[in-house]
């Protein structure tokens, strides 16, 4: 269902995909560019390949939950024609007498409730177009947060204006926020310690000890990259899979080419944000992080359920600060990334519940 004589519903997906591009993926490879290993036009170009990889061989999972979770009473995704929509069922002129004038109002009344009850891809629209600015507005305040966040904020702030919220569905996504940081933790510490017995057991020159990290430092973000493809590209198109506008096929590759696209055009200011002020790495210590992340988020993708990469990134950061003291993580812009991401689903849903209002707004003479 996706050409362009309905491109307009997408460009709401289009811009969220490019927010996340630009904002989640400085994530994977923000520590390694600010040490100076990696530079950023290979981080990008590595970045925007695998994004694309795993979001189209592992995406499938995650954009099941969240499409699901908005199509729960059916359990299945139903077929939807924007042009030819066989659910809309419009009252029978016959049954009005439109010459008078209270029928004449009352059988445009019967034809605008059908018609809201019957216009999924619009609402696909308005939820991503919600997110999509809230992930821009704090991309512009150079703040790396959760579009998963924004996505489920979207989605409960128009299930409230529908009175329609299902948080069966949703409340398994919720959950995983908070596991998000503490797993960034726990595989810090554990692969600190593993990866520097290693490295003390190998003893490599400082030569090849600048080589091996540069490797492990583009391996890892290839993995982080292929992760995030495969995690959150259910945040940009899975709206869209609930109403029957797009395949689990096509919503991975679309929706892996606009966080490509993000990667490229945008991504640079919060990679500097994510690898200068929250914490000065090491290239060992950056390498730690981002594998921490991956593994993190890989495992979240296998499960089937959005996270962000924010999350999992602070927590590897914190683990870092357990393993060499408080005084090497700048709190500061750690609160402020923690009050961004209580603030992102708040302003998603505000936003989502207002476009949706806002659409259901008609003139009756």
């Amino acid at each position: 269902m996706f050409g362009f004589s309905n491109l307009i519903y997408y460009l709401g997906s289009i811009f969220l995909g490019w927010g996340l591009g630009a904002n989640d993926s400085a994530n994977i490879f923000g520590t390694a560019v600010s040490s100076g290993m990696v530079k950023f036009r290979i981080a990008a170009i590595c970045t925007a390949g695998f994004v694309i990889i795993g979001a189209v061989l592992q995406g499938k999972a995650g954009i099941e939950t969240l499409a699901f979770s908005l199509n729960e009473k059916n359990k299945a995704v139903q077929s939807y024609n924007i042009n030819n929509n066989p659910n809309v069922k419009l009252p029978k002129i016959s049954s009005y007498n439109l010459t008078t004038d209270s029928d004449k109002s009352s059988f445009a009344r019967a034809i605008i409730k059908e018609i809201k009850k019957n216009k999924p891809l619009e609402e696909a629209m308005i939820m991503s177009f919600a997110a999509a600015l809230t992930v821009f507005f704090m991309t512009l305040r150079r703040l790396p947060v959760s579009t998963s966040q924004a996505i489920v904020g979207a989605i409960i702030g128009l299930g409230i204006i529908k009175n329609n919220v299902n948080l069966d569905g949703l409340g398994k996504v919720v959950l995983c926020w908070v596991g998000t940081p503490v797993g960034g933790i726990i595989f810090t510490l554990i692969f600190y310690y593993i990866f520097k017995k290693i490295f003390n057991f190998l003893k490599p020159s400082v030569l090849q000890y600048d080589v091996v990290m540069r490797i492990l430092l583009i391996l890892t973000g290839c993995y982080g990259a292929y992760a995030l493809g495969a995690n959150n590209v259910a945040n940009v198109t899975a709206v869209f899979v609930s109403c029957g506008a797009l395949t689990v096929t096509q919503a991975s590759w679309f929706g892996g080419i606009t966080i490509a696209i993000g990667v490229i055009s945008y991504s640079k200011p919060v990679m500097e944000t994510v690898g200068n002020d929250i914490v000065k790495l090491d290239a060992f210590m950056a390498f730690i992080t981002v594998l921490s992340l991956s593994v993190t988020v890989y495992i979240y993708a296998l499960i089937g359920v959005p996270v962000s990469t924010t999350q999992a990134i602070v927590g590897a950061v914190i683990g870092i600060g357990i393993i060499k003291g408080s005084q090497t993580v700048n709190f500061k812009t750690i609160k402020s990334i923690v009050l961004a991401w209580i603030l992102t689903p708040i302003i998603g849903g505000i936003l989502a519940a207002v476009g949706y209002f806002m659409s259901n707004l008609y003139y009756i003479t």
